[in-house]
């Protein structure tokens, strides 16, 4: 999910970054806190209209245009194809392991480091031998009961 007050503080940022200004020096203009404008910036703070344009007045930017800037921004997030995170088709696994690349240890997720393979096999947990099962029992049937 895109969050709008994130693209909005992107799209300050980049103005600001582009002026080659600092924080510090668009807070005092825009008489923002440094701390609250930084929020704003980083997508942590909804800003309200008052607040924006007095952002946009202190970096000589309409609100119209960072708006814009804004909604292209979200268009363009909102073109690109998603998948869920983590999913790879299952046409490319068969292909991976058809050519002898080692995929992740679920089935369709590749390796979380790039240029590393999975590890070839989850350590499994000792299993417990039928023999193993009945000392168990018999041990735990041997135990007196204590009452609570």
């Amino acid at each position: 999910m895109v969050l709008l007050r994130r693209l909005v503080g992107d799209v300050l940022r980049r103005h600001r970054q582009r002026q080659s200004r600092t924080l510090r020096e668009v807070s005092a203009a825009a008489q923002v806190s440094l701390g609250y404008l930084s929020e704003v910036e980083r997508g942590r703070k909804e800003a309200s209209s008052e607040l924006l344009a007095s952002i946009c007045a202190a970096l000589d930017v309409s609100l119209a245009d960072v708006l814009r800037e804004v909604s292209d921004d979200l268009l363009a997030l909102e073109r690109r194809p998603m998948a869920p995170l983590g999913f790879v088709p299952a046409g490319r696994v068969a292909a991976e392991r058809a050519a002898g690349v080692r995929v992740g240890a679920v089935a369709g997720i590749a390796p979380l480091v790039p240029g590393r393979t999975a590890p070839s096999r989850v350590p499994a947990r000792p299993e417990v031998t039928p023999v193993a099962r009945l000392s168990m029992d018999a041990h735990l049937a041997a135990r007196p009961v204590v009452a609570a």
